[in-house]
């Protein structure tokens, strides 16, 4: 097999979200701004980022102090650090490994008005004076409206998407492919290709449809967040 084929097979394994996600979800509520919610997944991702400001020094009050990252800051102050890729905390893929907390997820908040999530972060959370009030309201927005039941898109028995490969490439062919190249190499600040990000599924598929925190908030919002690109990729948890 050739070189080249053998690095479209490993993104055709990623871009095959993007499929599963417009066949096999209905529509998010036309009164939500989908790009807030993208937003919101961002700063679920890495707050700080998208502030524009540097991580705590002191660790995240909540976060356990026996874990692996109780001493490292810009770590355990990550929403996914305890809550999870798959917004299910000890009951989703960080029920075990280097990244279990023991902490509950998120998803029992989805459709919560987004006062009362933004008073969790306030409080006990310790986000008050530390996280700016318009991202406290963009994650909580994305708590109560934009998650995705993300069990229903891979196996978590072999960490495998369910989706169609043929499929999936062909999506990737149409859109993602502009900025990622036909390998899914680009852009080169990504670190790795897209194939070799399938080590854990849960976040590849929180990025299609919210994309990564870059340099550049704004421009990273626009150019890679598949759902506020293409509304309806979102599933409807009102």
């Amino acid at each position: 097999m050739s070189n080249l084929m053998t690095k479209l097979m490993t993104v055709v394994v990623v871009v095959m979200f993007a499929v599963v996600a417009i066949l096999g979800v209905s529509a998010v509520a036309i009164a939500d701004d989908e790009a807030a919610i993208a937003r919101g997944g961002k700063v679920y991702d890495k707050w700080y980022k998208i502030a524009g400001v540097k991580a705590p020094k002191m660790s995240n009050p909540l976060y356990p102090a026996a874990k692996k990252y109780a001493k490292k800051p810009k770590s355990n102050w990550h929403c996914k650090e305890c809550h999870g890729w798959d917004y299910m905390g000890v009951n989703g893929g960080y029920a075990k490994g280097k990244h279990a907390t023991g902490i509950k997820g998120v998803d029992g908040k989805a459709g919560a008005p987004i006062a009362n999530i933004v008073s969790v972060l306030k409080g006990d959370h310790g986000y008050a004076g530390k996280m700016p009030e318009a991202d406290m309201q963009s994650v909580a927005l994305f708590v109560s409206k934009g998650q995705v039941d993300i069990r229903k898109y891979i196996d978590y028995a072999t960490k495998t998407p369910k989706g169609d490969k043929a499929r999936g490439a062909n999506y990737f062919g149409t859109i993602c492919a502009g900025c990622h190249g036909a390998n899914g190499d680009k852009p080169r600040d990504m670190g790795k290709t897209l194939g070799k990000q399938m080590g854990n599924p849960q976040e590849v598929l929180h990025k299609v449809l919210n994309g990564h925190p870059g340099d550049n908030a704004e421009d990273e919002s626009a150019r890679c967040s598949g759902a506020s690109g293409y509304p309806g990729l979102r599933e409807d948890t009102t």
